[in-house]
């Protein structure tokens, strides 16, 4: 699951990733394989330098748009409740972070099924400032965290 409770307090949050490092490295070679495969008849002919550079544009496409899907969801949030405050911590893709802390007792935690960016967005308010959370999640997950945040929030409040 791509958000986890590492202790009854801390919540980590990834996207999922439906692709490993090794899927990438299978994907990249299958298609460099069969790419190949209708050019080895061209070997010895003008047409082959007409087509190599198309084959490898689009192999180059590919890893370059592989990678940046990497890279766009290289997002790390992370929730410690504690008795005195809560703290969100997200670190972004280009590897800035943002900090959130409020009092416990003043925190809510919202569910916006319609409005939102995605549908069921959850947002946590508190010390004047509204904050989301889970955006990256799917919306049965982000459904089940809202759930488990609202009561981890009562034990605490």
């Amino acid at each position: 699951m791509p958000y986890e409770w590492t202790t009854s307090k801390s919540l980590e949050l990834r996207p999922h990733r439906s692709l490993p490092r090794k899927g990438f490295a299978v994907v990249i070679l299958l298609f460099f394989t069969l790419v190949s495969i209708p050019l080895t008849a061209m070997v010895g002919t003008k047409t082959l330098w007409g087509l190599l550079p198309f084959a490898m544009a689009a192999l180059a496409a590919l890893w370059w748009g592989l990678q940046r899907s990497y890279r766009d969801g290289d997002i790390h949030e992370e929730l410690l409740l504690r008795h005195d405050e809560v703290l969100l911590t997200r670190t972004n893709p280009d590897g800035s972070g943002q900090i959130w802390r409020c009092n416990p007792y003043w925190v809510r935690v919202s569910n916006h099924e319609t409005g939102g960016p995605v549908p069921n967005y959850i947002t946590l308010n508190g010390n004047g400032r509204e904050v989301e959370i889970g955006a990256f999640l799917s919306e049965d997950e982000r459904k089940a965290l809202f759930e488990e945040l609202k009561h981890k929030l009562a034990q605490i409040g």
